[in-house]
């Protein structure tokens, strides 16, 4: 039997949005916003959103105040916004592994058993765990200037010569 629920066209906003209000339907726009870091507007643009597509049901407590109740399509929304984000996330995780294979590879060739490593967060951590794993040394001071330099640059990794040579 074919789903009545139309194909999520959502985005990482309504995936928050979603968690959030199954957890707690009687936050405000106002604590939505805070909680997710982004303006009312947006949490209001959102919403009505959500409602009009009837993922969300807004219930009003009273003149000032409504409850925001995750509709069935709702959670089957959500349950596929999070599988699609799963599936991005691993795709980026794979994909920065690649290309640190690929880079370190590059470094190996030139005859390098250290690697400098600028930048941090998650990309960085996944090319410092790859380095680790094949053996390499990574070094983040910038005196090591004649090592190879592998920088994050968003979701990208860079190899450039050390800063020496």
């Amino acid at each position: 039997m074919p789903s009545t629920v139309p194909a999520p066209t959502g985005t990482a906003h309504e995936l928050k949005i979603l968690e959030q209000l199954e957890t707690d339907p009687d936050l405000t726009q106002a604590g939505l916003a805070t909680r997710l870091g982004v303006a009312v507007g947006t949490i209001n643009w959102y919403l009505k959103r959500l409602v009009a597509k009837g993922y969300v049901k807004a219930q009003r407590l009273d003149r000032k105040r409504l409850r925001y109740i995750v509709t069935r399509q709702g959670i089957t929304l959500r349950s596929r916004l999070t599988v699609q984000y799963l599936q991005r996330t691993m795709q980026l995780y794979r994909d920065t592994r690649e290309e640190s294979h690929r880079l370190l590879e590059q470094v190996r060739r030139a005859g390098f058993k250290d690697v400098r490593l600028e930048g941090d967060g998650e990309i960085a951590d996944i090319f410092r765990l790859t380095a680790l794993e094949l053996g390499f040394g990574v070094v983040t001071r910038s005196d090591d200037g004649d090592l190879p330099v592998v920088a994050v640059r968003g979701t990208q990794l860079e190899l450039r010569k050390g800063d020496n040579g």
